[in-house]
């Protein structure tokens, strides 16, 4: 995201980037802006990484947001793919850990190379896909379930 304003008619702020905008509203904050302590200034801040926002109320109160938990209020698809292909890694490096099967063994198993499979137990990795995890769980001979739930009140 490039920039954030304050949309103070919507209660929200809303974050530009170049292929969309996205808003969090000001009840998700803390400390929350009211109308008789308003938003005076809100950046993308450089000590966050310019991963987030940071804004100051008028009483001089102070508050950051990270650009993941935006992702996560708006439900963004690539947000939500990645937090689950993070949520399988971690789980095949566990079962990986736990299981008495080498690392030759499983790499013979996937036909892949070890490079492959290296990639596909770096958690920071998001180019690997959601197949590619699940083959991996399935040698480590581990049952996946997705579950759909609606969303709680």
């Amino acid at each position: 995201m490039a920039s954030v304003t304050c949309n103070n008619r919507k209660k929200c702020f809303t974050l530009h980037g170049a292929q969309q905008s996205l808003d969090y509203p000001y009840c998700r904050c803390a400390p929350s802006p009211t109308p008789e302590n308003p938003v005076s200034s809100a950046f993308m801040d450089p000590e966050l990484a310019f991963s987030g926002f940071s804004y100051v109320l008028k009483d001089g109160s102070e508050g950051s947001i990270l650009i993941d938990q935006v992702y996560d209020y708006n439900r963004d698809p690539d947000y939500i793919r990645n937090m689950l292909l993070y949520q399988l890694t971690i789980e095949a490096r566990r079962h990986l850990k736990a299981s008495r099967m080498g690392r030759r063994e499983i790499i013979r198993l996937m036909g892949t190379s070890p490079a492959q499979l290296y990639r596909l137990l770096d958690q920071t990795n998001y180019t690997k896909s959601v197949d590619q995890m699940l083959r991996l769980l399935g040698v480590l001979h581990c049952q996946v379930r997705l579950e759909v739930l609606p969303e709680s009140a």
